[in-house]
């Protein structure tokens, strides 16, 4: 198999055949065929509540429940998240698409439209009509590159109780190449 065209005519080859160094650009396109689930953190310190669109919630583990993210060091929201000692993530359908791109453009008040969230009674802000939601501690944080990947143990979850909802969670929110799309039925391969 041949190299791939980035490596074999842009990049000088280390002792071992491989690139020494790879280009943001050529990282990120190589994700952007790589669908990811799309989800809002939300967060409150005490200065009014943030929040940010993200595709890079993942679980790590069932017992104890842990999740992690990573956080941009060019988003608004990274030093209250951060600082916060709990977090709240939406994980997102289809018909909230609207909330992804909310939460997702900058130099907005993405919670200017008070009927979009509310609060917890632990305080922390939510999005009711996301399809299920992860209230959690933050457990860990580490600064990688220009990033901090938060690893946050889950307290609390929100799961759909009646058809309605349970169907809308059928139809999750997935961003790829740039792009939202659904997975619904028609989606299934086996």
């Amino acid at each position: 198999m041949a190299p791939s065209t980035a490596l074999a005519d842009h990049r000088p080859a280390s002792q071992h055949g491989f690139a020494d160094m790879l280009s943001a650009d050529d990282f990120k396109a190589v994700f952007r065929n790589h669908p990811a689930g799309v989800a809002v953190i939300t967060a409150d310190v005490g200065a009014g509540p943030v929040g940010l669109t993200a595709t890079s919630v993942i679980s790590v583990s069932a017992s104890p429940p842990l999740v992690v993210f990573s956080l941009s060091s060019s988003s608004s929201s990274t030093p209250t998240v951060k600082k916060a000692e709990t977090v709240v993530i939406h994980l997102l359908g289809a018909d909230q698409i609207d909330l992804a791109k909310n939460f997702a453009t900058s130099g907005i008040d993405r919670f200017a439209d008070t009927g979009i969230w509310s609060r917890l009674i632990s305080g922390e802000p939510y999005l009711p009509q996301s399809n299920a939601w992860m209230r959690g501690r933050i457990v860990n944080q580490m600064d990688v590159g220009d990033s901090t990947v938060v690893a946050v143990q889950v307290l609390q979850v929100d799961l759909p109780r009646d058809d309605e909802r349970a169907a809308q969670q059928a139809r999750p929110l997935v961003y790829h190449n740039r792009t939202w799309h659904s997975l619904s039925e028609s989606s299934v391969m086996a």
